[in-house]
């Protein structure tokens, strides 16, 4: 067995060491001692120590960069075969919970939405809608008599009807089935459609010195010298604030001369830039005298939004919008309901969870009693609160007290 090997202190020049076991001579060469300490050989060392360094810092990146790609590529592949382990199916609603916890819970969330009532403004050739009381359309022996209005005292709880007269109503969702004998209804849309990422397009300023100004292709292309381009599959809102007037057009009516976007505007976003729609502030595309660019969408299947509102409390870039709307059979039309859910540096506009959680959700000033003038529910100080479970068979109750 060999000796343990000693540490030596090896002179500069040619020494000679000599194996016992293995009966040979091994012969080494050192450099001075005050070489190693000069150039060369001390720029060779530093060189050694900086490579080791550099390599060092590569690796871990490559490592993390291996792990991310890795991470997409699961995903990518969750998504784009359609068929997942239930392992894997676990670990994408894991990772999308991640998401809401890590930045939808924080988000800001801006309503573009106009509330429905008998105050919207709406075109002549459509009419009025009315709101009323739900009654029973039949009788129920020993329940509820046919036309019987339902109430919070004698059922414990109430309905409203809507007399509509056109699905072109308010904040809109227009189908191509709106122009297009041929086009999608609104029951045919893809549930695809529910979140995009959201482009808002400022012209309010060119539109305060012409009302009747229409959004150009260079307000796209100046847009997306500030933002990169509009991403493929966006939805682009176009900002006029036509709609902080919104209040005023029931009585005066529609203005005469309102802002729109030209054709060209409209073809250059969904052939170059592949958008999944766009959405105005007024309640038609252009104001043309036939409504060319409505006509374009509508007949090469595009779908638009209208009577979008707020857009002045939204980032340009940024946000992303949910698309929601009434899944009504075969209709040409849709009551929408647009949400910008944005980051929280974006803006003080809307409100985020932890203003609004939703559950519970806040109580009325006063109880609710329909209008006389509009038929609509509205808490009503001085009301006398409803004595529940006070009439027999009112739902919600047992022995006469509430269940809950």
């Amino acid at each position: 067995m060999r000796a343990p090997v000693q540490s030596l202190d090896i002179e500069p020049g040619h020494f000679t060491l000599e194996d016992e076991d293995e009966d040979s001579l091994i012969q080494v060469t050192t450099p001075p001692k005050d070489l190693r300490t000069r150039s060369p050989f001390a720029a060779l060392h530093r060189l050694r120590q900086t490579l080791a360094g550099v390599l060092i810092v590569l690796t871990t990146v490559l490592l993390l960069g291996l792990s991310v790609l890795g991470w997409a590529l699961v995903l990518t592949q969750n998504f784009s075969t359609g068929s997942t382990t239930a392992s894997d199916k676990q670990s994408v609603q894991t990772d999308f919970h991640i998401l809401y916890t890590e930045m939808l819970s924080s988000a800001r969330y801006i309503d573009l939405t106009h509330t429905i009532s008998s105050a919207t403004p709406v075109w002549s050739g459509f009419g009025p809608s009315s709101t009323r009381a739900g009654v029973a359309g039949k009788s129920i022996p020993g329940w509820v008599a046919d036309g019987e209005e339902y109430s919070y005292l004698n059922f414990g709880f109430v309905t409203t009807a809507y007399d509509l007269t056109t699905d072109q109503l308010g904040t809109q969702l227009d189908p191509p089935a709106h122009w297009n004998e041929l086009g999608a209804t609104i029951s045919d849309l893809p549930p695809t459609v529910s979140l995009r990422p959201l482009v808002v397009i400022d012209v309010s300023s060119k539109v305060y010195v012409d009302p009747g100004y229409h959004a150009t292709v260079e307000d796209v292309t100046d847009w997306e010298a500030r933002h990169g381009l509009v991403p493929s599959g966006s939805v682009v809102f176009f900002r006029t604030d036509w709609s902080k007037n919104w209040s005023v057009y029931k009585d005066e009516g529609l203005p005469e001369k309102y802002p729109g976007v030209k054709l060209d505007t409209l073809k250059h976003l969904h052939l170059e830039r592949q958008i999944l729609m766009h959405g105005h502030e007024p309640l038609d595309t252009d104001a043309t005298p036939t409504l060319e660019g409505e006509a374009w969408l509508m007949h090469h299947n595009f779908m638009q939004a209208e009577g979008v509102t707020n857009l002045h409390l939204v980032a340009e870039t940024g946000c992303l919008v949910s698309i929601g709307f009434a899944r009504l059979q075969g209709g040409s039309g849709g009551y929408a309901r647009y949400i910008a859910i944005c980051p929280p540096q974006a803006g003080s506009g809307g409100m985020s969870i932890t203003d609004a959680p939703g559950a519970p959700l806040p109580t009325q000033s006063s109880p609710l009693r329909r209008s006389g003038s509009t038929g609509v529910l509205e808490p009503t100080p001085g009301a006398i609160p409803t004595n529940y479970c006070s009439v027999k068979g009112a739902l919600g109750c047992a022995d006469g007290k509430p269940t809950w």
